[in-house]
């Protein structure tokens, strides 16, 4: 098990070196712990449940929190919190957010869908994004490059990122 702890470790060190925004931002953890460690400690899951969670998370090639949510051991909320206090990246529930058809209009659908974001403001050349996983460096420089914008994340689960996509694209 000691293995596949380090394994996991070493693969979150090497994204979290993933810069983004033309190579000069990096991704700091505001606390030195893993999500799992997050969650063991706000009594989440157990330790046997987050043993169980990463070798599942191994197994499918996903990430901890989608596997912690497959598996129904905690929900999409208790991942949001976790990386919250990880990560410092705040929170943005979106159930009775309104967002501007001009912000919607910012960012093409497809890069929505395929990254679980959606745009909610825009001021300038300054966007923000909800995100499902916002330490997706990939996600941001598509969003920086088809937007001609610099980007802002804040986190948000994926049934409300996937909700406000129905409500704001689909619908028009």
């Amino acid at each position: 098990m000691e293995g596949l702890k380090q394994r996991f470790n070493a693969g979150l060190d090497n994204l979290l070196c993933n810069r983004y925004s033309k190579g000069m931002r990096q991704f700091h953890k505001t606390v030195n712990k893993q999500l799992g460690e997050i969650l063991l400690e706000r009594g989440v899951i157990s330790r046997a449940q987050m043993e169980t969670i990463l070798v599942y998370q191994k197994e499918k090639g996903i990430l901890f929190g989608e596997a912690l949510v497959q598996m129904k051991l905690g929900t999409e909320e208790d991942v949001v919190q976790a990386l919250t206090c990880q990560y410092g990246f705040p929170y943005l529930p979106l159930a009775n957010y309104e967002i501007a058809p001009e912000v919607v209009a910012a960012v093409p659908l497809n890069l929505c869908k395929l990254y679980c974001l959606v745009p909610i403001d825009k001021i300038g050349r300054s966007l923000t994004l909800a995100m499902s996983n916002p330490l997706n460096v990939q996600a941001l420089e598509d969003v920086e490059k088809s937007t001609s914008c610099s980007v802002q994340a804040f986190v948000s689960t994926a049934t409300e990122i996937n909700s406000a996509i129905n409500r704001y694209y689909e619908t028009r």
